[in-house]
């Protein structure tokens, strides 16, 4: 039964049921923002799972670990091959489900965990073996883990460390005394001992040797300038340092000047008869600043002030917690993996999970060349602990100087944890492009409207400086729920010392300095969890269909029509390099859909320039095969948790982890909990522009995450940026914002002003 109700001035009559209707409304208001203020403090409190180690809990594996007596530990640095110590130590993720349990409930967090690489090289048969250390931050149990399908870990195939790079060294003090003649010759006065000025320096080549299980490495010298990536003097020697005594270490090959020799002493027999003609390299004077970074040439830019800067009129409007932050909708945790790099978890737009993981796995750049040095250049990052090379950002040029800055402490190959200061920062910055706008002419010279809204993106940034190269790792969060993962390449060139044959491979980019072609990969792996675990894979494509004319029947229309196509197992969405690639991938929930009947999903769009590095199971390429792959989907498992490791750079042969093993078994992968592997790369042909420095224009790729039909309509419509300007009845443009009118006196101290007339002049 409907009662009638009027109110008290006897207006609007409104009826019992519609009252009720209000009612459940307003509940089902209240209940959604309680919910969403639920699922924001489970992300809040679940962020701290994936936080990297703290110094506390570094310090407490290290002591727990070392009072193992069975394990006989002592210091990373002391002057031995032959020792048992640490050389790894990171955050071991929990499982996912446990993971989910705390972000998506509220329960209890699982221990924090360590993983732990430690060198045995002082026993009969020396290996690697890793542990789980927990919980923290007082450990007190310690196990073996293990790779998938327990492959071994060859001792041979460890990271090189600083120890190993001081027996090196003593090493070409010895070979460089030998050639101390030619060297000096050669090169107008540097030698590698006994120098002040005039120093030689080295460059060692990865991997190292041919085969697995061996450890030989191509050296080759330069000067010891600034920038000395790209001052080769034409000396290369392969070193046999396999063996844990460095006294048994040998010569193996020698190159100079295009010939090869099997002894420093047969290359001092053909120098000294002049059966090998010498290289005599120009004069080390103020020319030799090309690989500096000092101003040199004309500039027509003012240098009595500044550029632009970014700033923040009323303060910055993102939040960060420890390793939690929140901003314009977006909340997710991160941390910087000291083996691998960034990595972002429990991405969520509006308290709705879009991504449980997205991170960077791996970096390689395959080289080719005319030099022995440049031909076995394959350098795969995760080798070199590519997460632990991230230094200091400089405010006002690695990032703004509003930036947070975040320090970060990583543990390879020390004794104790290292603080690196500043070496990550968040910060929202404009793109000084519109996110969209609209002028709407009313084509008598004047306007309807006009509305804008101004593109601001937070940054999450890191770097990576791995011996010459510097990456820029981004992640950039945008208000309309896209986000869009970058690396941008700069640094120096990998060089070598310029042949004939050399310009098959590269540019001429100074006297007697190649610059050898190469080309980047980087491979991240990314969890999708749209709107739910549940998830399937499609692509769609374009086709052609010819009809005959509805309105017109002696005529056609010919018109492209949508091609969906469903992926249902991981051989199928694994698409390789040289074949056609979809033009949309598309992830969606085949249980959840959006106000007008979509599945709701999210497709990844690249922006890459990737090819294959070496044929497909060619040696080598064996320890990436992920690299076959632009994509490949696969069901999401804890013992898949990365596509490399530290081990592959020094045995790719072999390799520990395979990535390839992921999508042997063809799992099905509808309606599953799927991860993306997406590899995003490019060629570089080194040019004289590339002299000093590699630039990032032109060098950086990527991919986005672009939300298709996840929600009903551009989330960034909740944005009070926007600006609408309609003309008055007065003809004055009438303006409608929601920030205040005038922006700062940092930006200007003018209110906003805008005509939208076109008059003839």
């Amino acid at each position: 039964m409907t009662r009638r109700v009027w109110t008290d001035d006897g207006g609007t009559e409104v009826s019992t049921t519609e009252s009720m209707r209000l009612l459940c409304l307003l509940q089902l208001v209240c209940l959604a923002g309680c919910g969403a203020s639920q699922a924001r403090n489970w992300a809040h409190h679940g962020a701290p799972m994936f936080a990297d180690l703290t110094v506390r809990e570094m310090k407490a594996v290290r002591d727990y670990l070392h009072g193992i007596p069975e394990m006989g530990l002592t210091d990373a640095h002391s002057k031995t091959l032959k020792k048992n110590s640490i050389l790894l130590m990171e955050l071991h993720l929990p499982r996912k489900h446990e993971a989910l349990r705390a972000l998506d409930r509220g329960q209890a967090k699982p221990p924090r965990q360590a993983r732990v690489v430690i060198q045995f090289g002082s026993q009969t048969k020396p290996n690697i073996t890793e542990y789980i250390v927990s919980p923290l931050p007082s450990p007190d149990t310690h196990e073996v883990k293990t790779f998938k399908g327990d492959r071994p870990v060859r001792f041979e195939s460890r990271p090189i460390s600083a120890v190993e790079y001081k027996f090196i060294i003593d090493i070409l003090d010895k070979i460089t005394t030998k050639v101390h003649k030619l060297l000096f010759e050669t090169t107008g006065g540097f030698s590698f001992t006994n120098c002040s000025d005039r120093c030689l320096t080295f460059s060692d080549i990865a991997p190292r040797g041919l085969g697995p299980g061996e450890r030989r490495t191509w050296i080759m010298l330069q000067k010891m300038v600034e920038g000395y990536f790209i001052h080769p003097v034409g000396f290369e020697v392969l070193i046999n340092h396999q063996d844990l005594d460095p006294e048994k270490w040998t010569v193996e090959k020698v190159w100079y000047n295009s010939m090869y020799f099997d002894s420093l002493e047969e290359l001092l027999e053909k120098y000294e008869s002049g059966a090998v003609e010498k290289v005599k390299l120009p004069d080390h004077d103020d020319s030799d600043l090309y690989s500096t970074f000092i101003p040199r040439g004309h500039s027509n830019t003012r240098t009595n002030i500044h550029g632009p800067k970014l700033v923040e009129p009323q303060g910055s409007r993102y939040q960060v917690d420890g390793n939690f932050v929140e901003y314009a909708g977006w909340s997710f945790a991160y941390r910087v993996r000291s083996s691998a790099g960034l990595q972002v978890f429990d991405l969520r737009f509006n308290g709705e999970r879009i991504a449980y993981e997205i991170s960077l796995q791996e970096a390689i750049a395959f080289y080719a060349g005319d030099t022995p040095a440049a031909m076995q250049t394959k350098y795969i990052d995760a080798g070199w602990a590519m997460g632990s090379s991230s230094f200091e950002l400089a405010p006002g040029i690695d990032c703004p100087e509003i930036a947070t800055f975040v320090d970060l402490h990583h543990y390879f190959d020390t004794d104790k944890p290292v603080r690196h200061k500043n070496a990550l920062c968040i910060f929202e910055m404009t793109t000084a492009t519109p996110l969209r706008r609209h002028f709407n002419s009313n084509f008598k010279g004047g306007y309807n409207f006009y509305g804008g809204l101004e593109n601001t993106v937070l940054v999450l940034r890191t770097t990576s400086t791995v011996y010459n190269y510097d990456y820029i790792w981004d992640f950039h969060f945008y208000q309309n729920g896209v986000v869009e993962v970058k690396v941008s390449a700069t640094g120096y060139i990998h060089a070598t010392f310029f042949t004939p044959n050399g310009l098959h491979y590269g540019s001429k980019v100074y006297n007697y300095v190649l610059g050898n072609l190469h080309t980047h990969l980087i491979h991240y792996k990314v969890d999708l969890d749209i709107a739910g675990r549940e998830n399937s894979f499609e692509t769609m494509d374009l086709k052609f269909v010819n009809f005959t004319n509805p309105w017109s029947p002696s005529n056609f229309i010919v018109q492209s029509q949508l091609h969906r196509t469903e992926h249902k197992t991981e051989r199928t969405a694994a698409f390789r390099f040289g074949k056609k690639f979809p033009r949309y991938v598309h992830f969606f929930n085949p249980n959840e859909k959006n106000k007008w009947g979509h599945q709701k999903g999210y497709r990844i769009q690249f922006n890459s320039h990737a090819h294959s590095v070496l044929p497909r199971g060619w040696r080598e390429e064996n320890g990436i095969s992920w690299s076959r792959y632009p994509l490949a989907v696969t069901r999401h498992k804890d013992s898949e948790a990365s596509s490399s490791s530290i081990y592959t750079q020094n045995d790719p042969w072999e390799p520990a982890v395979s990535f390839e093993n992921y999508i042997r078994n063809n799992e099905d992968i509808v309606n599953q909990d799927l991860v993306a592997w997406v590899t995003v790369g490019f060629l570089h042909v080194p040019h004289s522009e590339d002299i000093p420095n590699t630039a990032t224009p032109g060098n950086a790729v990527g991919f986005f995450l672009r939300p298709f039909n996840f929600f009903d309509e551009d989330p960034s419509v909740a944005s009070r940026s926007t600006v609408i300007v309609r003309p008055g009845q007065d003809g004055k443009p009438k303006v409608q914002r929601w920030t205040p009118e005038v922006v700062g006196h940092c930006v200007t101290d003018k209110p906003f002003f805008y005509n939208g007339s076109y008059l003839g002049v």
